[in-house]
Parts: C-alpha cells; sequence; structure tokens
C-alpha cells in the first residue's frame, strides 16, 4: 500500500525567526514577501489569526493554506486525489464519524494497529481521542483538505465495491495463522461468489469512469488496480495479497483463459454487461515477480465511432485528408505512437467510406470495433496469416477498399504499393513521431522512391490530448515565458492583442478533480503534392519534407495543440506532455 509521503521540512531561514503561516507561504511560493508583511501588520491591528485573514481575502489557494498549516506544525500533507482506497481502512471508520469529524481513513496496519487518517483539522486532539477508542487503532493524522475530505467521504463511502472487497476478506478469514490464510487463497476457498462481485464492482467503476483500461497489479504486500483514464493511469483500489490468485482465476475463466498456467503470458476475450452499458473486454495476462498482473481493455460496443471534426481534424487538414479519401486509389497513412488514436481515426474514415456499393476489407491485430457492412479479419501469426499473407488473399477478394493495421515490414509495404497503384484505396499506420518521418521510414524499409511518390496520397500525423472539463473551466494569465513560445511556434498564426487569457480545469467530483473531462486529437497532415513527390525521388531527410510542407501551410502536431489551447479545447500543459519533441 503506498503510504502518504510527508512533506518536506522548511528550509532554514534566518529571516524567518518566529515560522508563522504567512512565512511558510513565502517559503512554499504561494505568497510574495510584502503581502506576508501585510498580512502580519493586519493580524496586529484587527486581533484576527492569520488564518483568518487570508481566508477572508481568498489570498490563496485552500490546498496551499493546508499544505503551509502542516509544515507549520510538523504533519504529513495529503493530497486524496492522489490516493487509492483501501477497504479495510473505509471498514474499520464508520462514515458517521468521518462525517461528524471530517476525517478520512487513508489506510490500516493491523500489526503496527495503526490507522492513518486525513484530517480537516489534525490538531483536533479529542476527535483522535474519539476515534482510538472507537477504533482499538492509534491514529496518525495527516493534513489534506475540507472540501476533498467531505467530497471523498460522499463519494467512496457509499461505493458498493468497499463492501464487497471486506466481505471476501472475512472469507479469507485473518484470524486464521498465516499458513492457512494462503491455503485457503490458493485453494479457492473465498466464495467464488464474493470474488465475482468484486470483479463486477472493478469493471462497473471502469465503465462509470469512463476508463479504457484496467490494471490489476500484485505487489509484494497488496494488488493495486489502476484505471487508464483519459490516457492517463490513476489508482484507486488497493485489495489484500491474499485476494489476488482468486481475483485472476475469475478473470482467466471469463475469458476462457488456462487458469492453471501462471507461467507464460496468455489473452482472452469476454463481454460485460454493467449498470450502465455493455462492453468487450480484452485481457492480456503476464508473469511478473509477485504473481500474475492483469490488464482489461474496455472497447465499447455503444456511442457509435466518432467523425473527422469530432476527433480534432479541421482547416486546411480536414480538407486535405477528405480529399485523399475521395481517390478511388492511393495509400493514406496514419502515423503516431501507441496509444494515440491512429486505430479510432481510421474506423471513422472507414466509417465514413462504408456504403454498399464498395467491398472494404480490413487487417487488423487485433478487431478492436465490428463495423456492421465491413469484412473485417483477425491476423493469426501461428497459423500463417500474417499481414502480408493476408494482404496477397485480399487482392484476390475484389476490394475496393484495403485497410491493413501496421506496415512493419518490407514485403507488407511493398504488397501496400501494388494494391494501390493497381487501382485500390489503401490505409495502414506506422509508428513513427511525425507525418514527415513516415517517408524515410518506408525507404529504410527498401520501398522505391518512383513507387512511393505515386502512390502515397496523404500522411496524417497525430496525438491525443486531454480536454479541460467545461463545467470547472477557469481563465488565468500565463507567464511571459509560456506566452512568447507560443508567439515563436505559431508565428503568422497567431497574433495577440492585449492580455493574453488560456484556460485550465479548477477539478471537480465528476472529472475526479483532474480539470480534464474527455479527450480530443492533434494533427499534422501533408498531402503529397509534386514538390513533396520530388523530395521522395530524391530520398530527402525528413527534416526536408517537413519544411516543405510547412511552407505549403501544414500546420504541425505543436501548434494545432497550442491552436486548441488558444480556444480554451486543452492546455499548454497537455500538448507539451504529447508533442515536445
Amino acid at each position: 500500500m503506498p503510504t502518504a509521503q510527508p512533506t518536506p521540512a522548511i528550509p532554514a531561514d534566518k529571516s524567518l525567526p518566529n515560522g508563522t503561516l504567512a512565512d511558510v507561504l513565502v517559503v512554499i511560493g504561494a505568497l510574495d514577501k510584502a503581502r506576508a508583511d501585510q498580512i502580519k501588520l493586519a493580524e496586529i491591528q484587527s486581533g484576527k489569526s492569520q488564518e483568518e485573514i487570508i481566508k477572508e481575502g481568498a489570498l490563496v489557494p485552500d490546498s496551499k493554506l493546508v499544505q503551509a498549516k502542516a509544515q507549520l506544525y510538523n504533519i504529513p500533507y495529503v493530497d486524496l486525489s492522489a490516493i487509492p482506497v483501501e477497504p479495510a481502512s473505509l471498514a474499520s471508520l464508520p462514515s458517521e464519524v468521518a462525517e461528524r469529524f471530517k476525517v478520512f481513513p487513508i489506510s490500516v496496519d493491523r500489526k503496527e494497529k495503526s490507522l492513518t487518517l486525513a484530517m480537516a483539522d489534525p490538531l483536533d486532539l479529542s476527535a483522535i481521542e474519539f476515534i482510538e477508542q472507537k477504533t482499538g487503532l492509534h491514529v496518525k493524522p495527516r493534513a489534506a483538505e475540507a472540501m476533498q475530505i467531505t467530497d471523498f467521504i460522499e463519494n467512496r463511502y457509499s461505493s458498493s465495491l468497499t463492501q464487497e472487497v471486506t466481505a471476501a476478506m472475512k472469507e479469507v478469514a485473518p484470524e486464521r495463522n498465516e499458513i492457512h490464510t494462503l491455503e485457503s487463497s490458493k485453494n479457492g476457498f473465498i466464495r467464488e461468489e464474493k470474488v465475482a462481485q468484486i470483479v463486477s464492482q472493478i469493471l462497473d467503476f471502469a465503465i462509470k469512469s469512463r476508463a479504457s483500461d484496467v490494471h490489476i497489479e500484485p505487489q509484494e504486500k497488496s494488488t493495486r488496480v489502476r484505471y487508464r483514464i483519459d490516457g492517463i493511469l490513476q489508482e484507486k483500489l488497493t485489495i489484500p495479497h491474499e485476494l489476488h490468485d482468486s481475483l485472476v482465476s475469475r478473470i482467466k475463466i471469463l475469458g476462457a483463459m488456462k487458469i492453471d498456467e501462471r507461467r507464460i503470458p496468455q489473452d482472452g476475450r469476454f463481454n460485460f454487461k454493467g449498470q450502465e452499458e455493455e462492453v468487450d473486454l480484452r485481457i492480456s495476462s503476464l508473469p511478473t515477480s509477485w504473481g500474475e498482473k492483469i490488464v482489461m481493455r474496455l472497447l465499447k460496443k455503444s456511442g457509435g465511432v466518432p467523425d473527422l471534426p469530432e476527433l480534432g481534424l479541421r482547416g486546411n487538414g480536414l480538407k486535405n485528408l477528405q480529399e485523399a479519401i475521395l481517390r478511388p486509389h492511393g495509400i493514406i497513412l496514419i502515423c503516431g505512437p501507441t496509444g494515440s488514436g491512429k486505430t479510432t481515426t481510421l474506423y471513422s474514415v472507414i466509417s465514413k467510406l462504408n456504403t454498399p456499393k464498395v467491398n472494404i476489407v480490413t487487417l487488423e491485430d487485433p478487431i478492436e470495433y465490428k463495423i456492421p457492412g465491413v469484412n473485417q479479419v483477425q491476423i493469426n501469426p501461428a497459423v500463417g496469416l500474417t499481414f502480408a499473407d493476408g494482404l496477397k488473399s485480399f487482392l484476390r477478394q475484389d476490394p475496393n477498399i484495403i485497410l491493413v493495421g501496421e506496415i512493419r515490414d518490407r514485403e507488407t509495404a511493398d504488397l501496400a504499393i501494388q494494391a494501390s497503384l493497381t487501382g485500390h484505396l489503401v490505409f495502414s499506420t506506422l509508428h513513427t513521431n511525425d507525418a514527415s518521418g513516415a517517408l524515410p521510414r518506408l525507404l529504410d524499409m527498401g520501398a522505391e522512391p518512383y513507387l512511393l511518390s505515386s502512390s502515397i496520397t496523404c500522411i496524417v500525423a497525430q496525438r491525443v490530448v486531454r480536454k479541460i472539463h467545461n463545467d470547472c473551466k477557469e481563465a488565468y494569465i500565463p507567464e511571459q515565458k509560456v506566452i512568447e513560445e507560443m508567439k515563436v511556434e505559431l508565428g503568422s498564426l497567431w497574433q495577440p492583442t492585449g492580455e493574453t487569457k488560456l484556460y485550465k480545469g479548477k477539478g471537480d467530483p465528476e472529472c475526479g478533480n483532474s480539470g480534464y473531462f474527455g479527450r480530443v486529437g492533434i494533427f499534422e497532415v501533408i498531402p503529397t503534392t509534386e514538390k513533396i513527390s520530388r523530395l521522395i525521388l530524391e530520398r530527402s531527410s525528413a527534416s526536408a519534407i517537413n519544411k516543405q510542407a510547412k511552407e505549403e501551410g501544414m500546420i504541425s502536431l505543436k501548434q494545432d495543440g497550442y491552436l486548441k489551447v488558444i480556444e480554451g479545447i486543452t492546455t499548454v500543459e497537455e500538448v507539451i506532455r504529447v508533442a515536445q519533441e
């Protein structure tokens, strides 16, 4: 179980002999020295405490005030949004007590008989004494924001997940000796329906929180459950290590995997009908030093495939791609690292082209979404069905449009080029960082320049950034160096006048206090113009192709990201996270 990290001690500073609250806020960078001196003067003149003066004037954010108080009284500070829920700790303290004293249990150590407690007022000795008597555990106080504590009491105590895990823990019978506990876990003596309920609750939470993946990871003393929400992994739950094998076995049974094989990775699939919707799950198991790790990819059945403008494509980039996909032949490449949304873009394009008048065949690894009317084929190297072999067979299936999941080698590249030159429209992906890097990559694979120049019609590179949550969006004035960097990057695309305001999410319960909700793509699109074709024939470098594309009006990934920042769609931090070279 990850423990709360204490805040660093205040650095020694001879100019702060008394170490008041205002002084600490100066040290942590929340106040300037002049404002701190004003607060001290107001304290003398009004008789109010520094904390009252700071709160009345809303001079610093609540989080900074709590951090400063924690440092002042040498009590560790915790950010509850960054800490997973340990069901055993919630079971040890009734919600009525938590509400009464504005506290939230973080973790419990039965061996040490201690309870780590987030408190709005960690100096409330009467509350600590009452809780110690109620639980029989020694309280370790941690300072946390009052609003966060209230939110966590409302949301986390109401979750039935904690109740199910606690019930299953009772089945393990902690009062037995250690040998018996291990035996009960390995032999599956934990009641099966309890473990099934835990798996259902884990998946229900994944659907409600819009997670794309669920990671169940064994650690030395516990198992942690992490959810990838809007592309970022967030730890939401820890469960006792004794339950790990039972959970893994349950998931393997659902995924039609071998439960007695723990030495090699396995794959499986199953459907799950949650309270809100039904999802397909792709399961992957991996043996690790502490046990088998399970990753479940959630593939939604409902909702449909978004169209290109919904994905974030617009302007010249959208126009160039739409023109390319309306041609009857040629190759269109989508580039980007794993998890950059390439498959979603391909499905969006295929859905747009999918009519009864055309024959569309796809070769995928794996098939993520089933599209009615499209002939989708899953590659299977074990029986000889590779991208190259599948592509050979496709040409005998009278296709109009071919989608090849990925160009991985020279044979696949050559076949894709031949298919495009014989009148087929071919879509595929490449793992390159930008659009201009795709052409040298294909040349490195052995593709002939004269064939590439006549077959490639358009190259798209993309990333996905998190969108600011509209319900908690707020404006702020950025630092001048941020504005200057954006000006340099955007050049003639942006000429700010007056004071520039950007946006960020404040964070609320709906977005998990992250300030983000949902994702959008940032794109760069290179159409193969006459000048770009000439550069391909000359085997020019990626930088030369990129320079020419920019001269012809291409907007780069970073530029597209910054334009979306100016519009208040995403933040500077997100663009730098995914597009910084």
